[in-house]
């Protein structure tokens, strides 16, 4: 995906990467999303794998297939990759019934949430020394 901005000289190169329907609470995924924001792809991935919470399995996933994404499709280099973009959205809430005692039920609702990541070119910000 290639964002242009009204300007014709200053072009923005953006890739994304979304996971949807993860079965997580909101608040969960975004204690992992708020260490991450802002820092390089190399510097993300240490600390994805070094974290010991659940939700950060499916966000390192979800970084290396917008990694993969920028290669592949834009032919961008990973050493100069950063995570501009990080957003967790609240999904469907799965609900169930459990039954409990003298016939009764008691439901369970199950969180769901919508990941979002999108990664920039550091290289793409700056022309002549300058912020583009």
């Amino acid at each position: 995906m290639i964002n242009r901005k009204n300007s014709r000289w200053s072009t923005e190169i953006k890739t994304l990467a979304q996971h949807k329907h993860i079965c997580m609470s909101v608040f969960k995924a975004r204690r992992v999303i708020d260490q991450i924001r802002g820092r390089s792809y190399e510097e993300t991935l240490m600390i994805l794998e070094l974290m010991p919470y659940r939700a950060s399995y499916p966000i390192l996933k979800l970084v290396y297939s917008a990694a993969a994404n920028a290669t592949n499709n834009m032919g961008l280099n990973e050493a100069y990759l950063f995570i501009s973009k990080a957003e967790v959205n609240a999904g469907t809430i799965v609900k169930k019934l459990r039954p409990r005692a003298r016939g009764r039920s008691y439901p369970i609702k199950r969180p769901t949430c919508h990941i979002t990541i999108v990664l920039k070119d550091k290289s793409k910000l700056f022309r002549d020394g300058k912020i583009i």
